[in-house]
């Protein structure tokens, strides 16, 4: 797994380790399958596009493949295979990046058409030694758009002898005609426990000694990059003398005592404001970044919520020990509601930070007000405790059912508006254009038209002044298709009298005033001050009732039930 090293110059981590084969590759269990298959079946492809953050193995890969295809083994005489031998001419000199046949080229410093074609130029002439010619274009998305076009035609139709193999971080910036001639593979993120058991492994080879909660810590900020953690690594042995200690790696990285910000996640919850900001001041003073310590706690609430959700989870590799206490301790103690909150206030206080000219004063600002809209009731324990201290029943609104007239079988278009009922008023005719899927008539129908007299085929109207010019005669043709029968409209001219919009109005303002008079809702709006009855809804035998507090900006359902009036 190691990279040779010939001039005994100190050579980083991340380039040491360096995988030399496909079993050393971390979380790609998918790409090396496919690979494999399409060696054995030959079923080798002409271009190959990698993807995935950085770090991960990308132009790794990419060497591997390239040294995959060009083994020829020991004895000369192999062909492509999934395990190369590092043996053989080809593999040594493709680990060491200086195989003529195999061009790694950086598309960030050639990206004009012109260093594409010069690129090209070379493709038709067979490898020297290899059995492929191998293009290895790093960060593809940078080529011009020039660039990509001149690639094009030679990317669908390559010589037999010729492999591109691209590397991306930003596989949205390559064309689409670009990605439909590669076989494309993302790479994964590696997960905290790949990257302890690559860790372990190198300070096994290194001899290093270390604690484990300080591996745990460079394997949460490495984030998934093999690159990242390796490179904090060879930091912290070089800050503690050879010795990877857990102090060391947090001063580093800039986070806090993990206990203290357990301690400080407790004051949170338990909305003690004081004890807050006294373990806010103390880490800040031990030299915890406000924003580090935000992200922190933010962690920490996302952890705790999926450990209550998932309680199997407080078990898995990427939880430290510390963490599963904390979250054993607290997980019966808070709810869902209450994380949730906590969260979308600290979300946004990630904003306030960045743009705050003092960044812990902002931080402080943003734990007062998540401790003390902790410590408060949610609106559901708020309404249950205002109907345990009310004595009175609350009776239930009820609407008047509709009678509806069973489905008859499909009929032919003349028999249906044959059988189509008279339609004796404004609302009946609404109600029909509505099952009829006539939106917009509906709509001009309420809010345009105030009905003086209505008959089944007749109706004398006045129509307001912003009323669509062809809402006649749509209204005319639609009825005579629907209803099968001529129709008169008259248009009566003078004031605008009340609409059907403005009767269903009125009617839901007497219903809200009708609700507001129940004991039980008066101590809700007395509860919550500003608060309004914004809309009633049906659901089967209950009402529901959505308040709107204008202070909060937050919803509240009140549901009546039918059945024991409560």
């Amino acid at each position: 797994m190691a990279e040779e090293n010939k001039d005994n110059q100190y050579v980083v981590l991340a380039r040491k380790y360096r995988p030399q084969k496909f079993e050393d590759l971390l979380g790609q269990d998918a790409l090396v399958q496919t690979l494999t298959n399409a060696i054995k079946n030959n079923r080798l492809h002409h271009a190959y596009i990698l993807t995935g953050i950085r770090g991960v193995g990308k132009t790794t890969t990419a060497r591997l493949i390239a040294k995959a295809l060009n083994c020829t083994g020991l004895d000369g005489k192999g062909g492509p295979t999934i395990t190369p031998c590092d043996a053989c001419e080809n593999c040594k000199a493709i680990a060491a990046g200086r195989h003529i046949d195999v061009l790694e080229l950086d598309a960030a410093s050639r990206t004009g058409v012109d260093d594409m074609r010069e690129i090209l130029d070379g493709v038709r002439y067979k490898p020297t030694n290899a059995r492929y010619k191998i293009y290895i274009i790093d960060e593809v998305h940078m080529l011009s758009k020039s660039a990509f076009n001149a690639l094009l035609k030679t990317l669908e139709e390559p010589p037999a002898h010729v492999k591109f193999i691209f590397a991306t971080t930003e596989i949205r910036k390559v064309p689409v005609t670009v990605l439909s001639r590669c076989q494309r593979f993302d790479l994964q993120r590696l997960t905290i426990e790949d990257l302890l058991k690559l860790f372990h492994k190198i300070a096994d080879a290194e001899k290093l000694k270390f604690d484990e909660e300080a591996l745990h810590l460079i394997a949460k900020a490495a984030d998934g990059s093999a690159r990242d953690g390796l490179s904090l690594l060879d930091q912290a042995i070089s800050l503690g003398a050879g010795v990877v200690k857990a102090d060391i790696v947090k001063e580093m990285i800039g986070l806090a005592d993990a206990t203290q910000t357990f301690d400080l996640f407790e004051s949170l919850i338990a909305g003690d404001t004081k004890q807050t900001l006294i373990s806010l001041q103390e880490q800040y003073k031990n030299g915890a970044d406000p924003l580090s310590l935000l992200k922190d706690l933010i962690s920490l609430t996302h952890l705790l919520a999926k450990v209550k959700l998932i309680p199997s989870f407080i078990n898995d590799s990427s939880v430290s020990e510390a963490e599963r206490e904390f979250c054993a301790k607290l997980k019966d103690n808070t709810s869902i509601a209450v994380l949730s909150k906590i969260w979308q206030m600290m979300i946004k206080g990630i904003g306030e930070i960045q743009t705050s000219p003092v960044q812990i004063d902002a931080l402080e600002m943003i734990l007062i007000r998540v401790a003390y809209s902790a410590s408060l009731p949610t609106p559901f324990e708020l309404l249950n405790d205002i109907k345990k201290n009310s004595e009175i029943r609350v009776p239930v609104y009820k609407e008047t059912s509709v009678v509806q007239r069973p489905v008859s079988e499909e009929k032919s278009f003349s028999e249906q508006t044959s059988d189509v009922e008279p339609i004796n008023s404004i609302e009946a005719l609404v109600h029909f254009l509505e099952e009829k899927k006539y939106p917009l008539l509906v709509y001009a129908l309420k809010h345009d038209v105030c009905v003086k007299s209505f008959q089944d085929g007749a109706i004398e109207m006045t129509i307001a002044e912003n009323a669509h010019p062809d809402f006649i005669s749509n209204l005319i043709k639609t009825l005579q298709e629907t209803t099968g029968h001529s129709w008169k409209i008259d248009i009566v001219k003078g004031i605008m009298g009340e609409t059907l919009a403005d009767k269903e109005n009125a009617a839901l303002e007497a219903q809200q005033q009708d609700v507001m008079e129940y004991p039980l809702v008066r101590a809700i709006m007395a509860e919550f001050k500003g608060a309004k009855i914004e809309s009633l809804t049906r659901r089967g035998k209950s009402t529901d009732l959505s308040v709107d507090e204008d202070t909060t900006e937050s919803t509240t359902d009140l549901i009546f039930d039918e059945d024991n009036e409560s």
